[in-house]
């Protein structure tokens, strides 16, 4: 999956450092209007967020997202209210399937408008040992450093 054409909303990169991401999908999201501002100005938290497969329905639950400030308090939203993922029937037998295994679970990667939609990806993932967290920090911090000495030779 390209992400030319989309433009990031928000990202949760903590997912990258606590998780193996497995297998990537991109799932529309069942809003309500004032969701949709608030989520385009910015106001959404991924932080806690997680979905899980019920009844062949895959739902987001934890996504903070902030009520809108202009709007009146009967038309706005609850701020974690669970929503529906729109995806198709295969991939949720997919996900379904995955999230049997032990140990797996479904993150959120990061919320993008794309083409006017708001979309979210997603990830099947395993959580990572402590060790594994030191040896990503390690990896991390040695491709910094030979991107710094690259620098200086030019």
């Amino acid at each position: 999956m390209s992400l030319k054409n989309y433009k990031t909303l928000v990202d949760n990169r903590r997912s990258r450092f606590e998780y193996e991401l497995l297998d990537t999908y991109e799932a529309g999201l069942e809003l309500m209007g004032t969701e949709v501002k608030s989520i385009r100005s910015g106001r959404v938290n991924l932080q806690d967020a997680f979905a899980l497969v019920r009844d062949g329905e895959a739902w987001l639950l934890n996504m903070h997202i902030a009520p809108h400030e202009t709007a009146s308090r009967s038309f706005n939203h609850d701020p974690t209210r669970r929503r529906k993922l729109l995806l198709h029937k295969k991939e949720i037998n997919k996900i379904a399937a995955a999230l049997q295994q032990k140990g797996l679970t479904l993150v959120p990667l990061r919320l993008v408008l794309s083409n006017g939609w708001i979309k979210i990806h997603m990830a099947v993932a395993r959580g990572k040992k402590l060790y594994d967290k030191r040896q990503s920090l390690k990896e991390k911090q040695v491709k910094r450093e030979t991107q710094r000495a690259l620098k200086e030779r030019v």
